[in-house]
């Protein structure tokens, strides 16, 4: 016996997508394929390993999570449209290339917005943190939860130990709209392309630098191309771990439960497997040879993107001001 949940629309798209097979007809499995933008071993990676090891144990086997690391299953935004249509069953992501297709979620791609991680999580974890993940239903995503990707800040091939060293350089960015207007007012240019690119353009002088947390920094390996690494955390853009509601849709009520379950327990372990390596990686590029300089003075930074703040206050006033109240005062 064979069972299948896609949608129909994507019925070419089945080898990509969710399939429910069975090996005997007492003891159906559901197949969900997870893609993965980073590579094996890498914090999220491993988190959502985490994920799948959990939904094969409360399941009893009955549904297993496939994880495609290293974009196997396409680069990241073609997988997240294959997530909306039901092509691909789920997708690790960043709220900022999701973005793109659920514009609540550009909020996060905002400067400065957080103060720290404690401030981050004390947000996500609130009602409106969890509001913004229930409201991706409205573009065909179920979120499931939040996991941390630390803080972003800027590397490069040329010299860059402060802001005014970002002026003239040519920087990529991810596709969302506030995250290039931020390295355009740090008076950069922004180069928008999929992370696999990066590499060989920082090698090709197609573009200076980049911007990434530092396990990205250094399991891309770019610290080797561009070693001049600028702590300016401008960004604390958090990832969420998705399902297309299509698949959701078919699945049935307890099966979403345990999906649910495991995706709140997996936390927990990815925070801890993201400090760890944050750390880590820090030290390895150090060692390899990168220059790290940490800004202690973020007035600068700040007062640069002011303008971009304030535009973006019309769009997420409310959100914003949800975000301030969940600061922690110490």
């Amino acid at each position: 016996m064979v069972r299948r949940v896609f949608s129909n629309c994507c019925k070419v798209m089945l080898a990509a997508g969710i399939v429910a097979t069975s090996l005997y007809a007492a003891n159906p499995k559901t197949i969900l394929k997870l893609g993965e933008t980073h590579p094996k071993g890498y914090p999220t990676e491993l988190a959502d390993e985490e994920f799948a090891r959990l939904v094969g144990e409360y399941s009893k086997g009955n549904i297993k999570v496939e994880v495609y690391p290293g974009s196997q299953l396409g680069e990241e935004k073609a997988v997240i449209e294959q997530v909306q249509l039901g092509a691909i069953a789920m997708t690790r992501v960043s709220t900022g290339a999701v973005s793109a297709f659920h514009k609540p979620l550009g909020v996060f791609s905002l400067p400065y917005v957080f103060d720290n991680k404690e401030h981050m999580w004390n947000f996500l974890n609130g009602p409106d943190g969890k509001a913004m993940l229930d409201a991706l239903a409205k573009s065909r995503f179920i979120g499931l939860c939040y996991y941390d990707a630390g803080a972003r800040s800027f590397y490069s091939s040329k010299p860059l130990t402060k802001l005014e060293d970002l002026k003239g350089q040519k920087i990529r960015g991810m596709p969302s709209p506030y995250l290039l207007k931020t390295i355009e007012a740090f008076g950069a240019s922004s180069t928008p392309m999929p992370m696999g690119q990066i590499f060989g353009s920082l090698q090709s002088k197609i573009i200076d630098g980049a911007e990434n947390n530092a396990p990205s920094y250094y399991s891309w390996n770019h610290h080797q191309a561009a070693k001049y690494y600028l702590l300016d955390y401008h960004l604390r853009i958090p990832e969420v771990l998705m399902i297309s509601k299509v698949v959701w849709d078919k699945l049935s009520k307890d099966d979403q439960a345990i999906i649910r379950k495991a995706a709140d327990e997996s936390v927990k372990k990815q925070r801890e497997l993201w400090d760890a390596e944050e750390t880590r990686d820090l030290e390895k590029v150090k060692a390899d040879g990168a220059i790290v300089t940490e800004v202690t003075d973020f007035a600068p930074y700040k007062a640069a993107v002011k303008p971009l703040m304030d535009e973006a206050a019309k769009e997420y006033g409310d959100v914003l001001k949800a975000i301030d109240n969940a600061r922690i005062i110490k």
